[in-house]
């Protein structure tokens, strides 16, 4: 049975969200993220904002000056949550191999569905059509041998795009695309290849493992041979055989001091714990993840003796793991936050005989989380996430 992958990618989601919530935002330019004139940035913007330059990552005055007819909206997690679940169950009707990769991503294994389905042309736009009409959003959807090629497949013909990349002309779809548009390669990995003389996907294939690793170490040249030749790097590594939430955020630019740590991993903990809670679940064993600039990965968990019941519970033990593995200078690309071995809490949550602080901050966070999403926006924010004039705040 030869492997086939689908990438789906929902365009410009939180957008298109609050134009289905909205339809009088219909071909109207929709940047999400902030309220000018407000700090921050966008989160997410429509394709007709894009036609005036505006990205994701971009400040919101910035923005503004841009395109100051623009509607400029707050993000709505909650509301986008909602709309992302329903994507997935939509999903799940056509495998159940399907590894949610973000709220507006996942990638799915469709080996051997074909007698289901059709053809994988065939079942892709049966996604694209369901989604569409079920939910109100588009997908484009990238189809390969292989998970990595499948999510630059997915980019091509964006938005609602489809597009196949055939079993064995990887490698030629590969040198189609500039050095930009491969995943993992940011901007300073671009000035590295610039600086060695390497311009094009074309001659990132013509150089070997052994020259690349001599001129970006062993890790980083051994990841950029890999995905110049149209092969998966591990991208989205199996799940481990235990239940687990977790939540993990690569930066735009690398973290370099423990202040920024410590604030992006008290929001990961707090995503992590709002999981927990939705589905009642909580466990004993806590994780993070590292990634470096070099692309080394470390990882870190720690079983406690009793289970998580709090977000700041989470943060505090993660925060440990997070010294003992970090010099604190060291930049990290990616930061990762977990609990592993989830079971009911009716199961690992003894009864209260006496007063216990953690029991009490997980009954307001309950509260909190209910009423918030009830009102579909977030309510109630730590100050330490807040807007900081010496701190960028942590991508909601």
């Amino acid at each position: 049975m030869r492997p086939v992958y689908f990438h789906v990618d929902l365009d410009a989601f939180y957008a298109s969200v609050e134009k289905v919530e909205h339809p009088e935002l219909k071909d109207k330019p929709v940047i999400v993220g902030g309220l000018p004139p407000r700090r921050g940035v966008v989160s997410a913007c429509s394709y007709e904002a894009r036609r005036y330059g505006i990205r994701s990552g971009m400040p919101i005055q910035e923005a503004m000056r841009r395109c100051p007819h623009g509607i400029f909206l707050p993000v709505r997690m909650r509301l986008y949550q909602e709309y992302s679940r329903r994507v997935m169950e939509i999903l799940h009707r056509f495998t159940p191999e399907v590894r949610q990769i973000s709220v507006d991503e996942a990638s799915l294994d469709m080996s051997g569905t074909e007698r289901l389905f059709g053809p994988p042309e065939e079942a892709a736009r049966t996604i694209q059509r369901t989604i569409r009409e079920e939910v109100g959003v588009t997908a484009s959807i990238g189809i390969a041998s292989n998970r990595y090629v499948a999510k630059l497949a997915s980019e091509r013909n964006k938005p609602a795009g489809l597009f196949l990349v055939p079993r064995g002309e990887e490698e030629p779809f590969i040198r189609s695309l500039d050095l930009a548009d491969l995943w993992g390669v940011g901007e300073k990995t671009l000035a590295l290849l610039k600086q060695k003389g390497i311009t094009t996907t074309s001659r990132l294939q013509a150089l070997t493992r052994e020259q690349l690793q001599a001129l970006f170490g062993k890790a980083q040249g051994a990841f950029l041979h890999t995905i110049a030749h149209g092969h998966d790097p591990g991208i989205y590594h199996d799940e481990p055989k235990t239940r687990s939430a977790s939540h993990e955020e690569t930066f735009d630019q690398d973290i370099t001091t423990m202040d920024q740590a410590e604030t992006h991993l008290l929001a990961l903990s707090h995503k992590v714990m709002e999981r927990l809670l939705l589905h009642e679940e909580t466990g004993k064993t806590v994780f993070i993840k590292i990634r470096y600039s070099s692309f080394t990965t470390t990882t870190a968990q720690i079983t406690l003796p009793t289970p998580i019941q709090c977000a700041e519970d989470l943060y505090e033990t993660a925060r440990t793991l997070l010294t003992s593995r970090w010099d604190g200078k060291t930049p990290i690309r990616l930061l990762g936050v977990g609990v592993s071995g989830l079971a009911p809490e009716t199961e690992l949550l003894p009864p209260q005989l006496f007063p216990d602080p953690s029991r009490k901050k997980k009954t307001l966070e309950e509260a909190l989380l209910a009423l918030e999403k009830k009102k579909g926006r977030k309510l109630l924010t730590k100050a330490r996430l807040l807007p900081h004039p010496h701190r960028d705040p942590p991508a909601p």
